[in-house]
């Protein structure tokens, strides 16, 4: 068998499995029959509803993935104490912003993830993604001038970085070291 083909019917597999889990999970059950209807129910959303392959890199490095979630856990905690602090603080001014942030990969397994982590640190939320421009769109509280866009659009390019760096092919993590200024890359000048 042909390595691609091999790899599009790992990437089909995995989507399957992922369904049947979301499946029993919403059941809340593991038993033969909820895995029996659960591989029906996958088959059937798989033919009607047909998502393209999501390239996966074949790669992961754990010690990178750690350091990913655990740099992901230290934002969350970080932000919600700031959010927390802007509320509770007298003569707050609210001052947010909608950002474009240009990112380096073509993955779109990276761009999702890369939005689903920015999404969940309180303060930013991602309203759209553009694909073919690798570009997130994401709307951020407490902006008030070019500094706390940069601020913004490093963090995102840091996050984007640690999952090339996890789970990113093995070009993309070397293209990041040939990366000039991706602040100024990330706001699109």
């Amino acid at each position: 068998m042909q390595p691609s083909r091999r790899r599009a019917l790992f990437s089909q597999a995995l989507l399957l499995a992922g369904l049947i889990l979301l499946w029993c999970l919403l059941w809340g059950m593991f038993d033969l029959l909820t895995l029996v209807t659960g591989l029906g129910v996958a088959l059937l959303v798989s033919f009607l509803f047909y998502l393209p392959a999501v390239e996966l890199s074949g790669r992961i490095n754990l010690w990178r993935t750690a350091i990913f979630l655990g740099k992901l856990l230290v934002d969350i905690v970080r932000a919600s104490a700031e959010i927390a602090w802007l509320v509770l603080k007298p003569r707050f001014r609210s001052s947010n912003a909608v950002i474009a942030v240009r990112l380096r990969t073509t993955s779109d397994l990276i761009m999702s993830w890369t939005a689903e982590a920015v999404s969940i640190v309180p303060g930013s939320i991602v309203v759209d993604l553009d694909r073919t421009a690798s570009t997130l769109y994401l709307h951020a509280l407490n902006v008030h001038d070019d500094a706390d866009i940069d601020a913004v659009v490093a963090e995102v390019l840091g996050t984007e970085r640690r999952l090339i760096l996890a789970i990113g092919s093995r070009a993309e993590a070397d293209a990041l070291r040939h990366d000039p200024d991706p602040v100024s890359i990330g706001r699109g000048q």
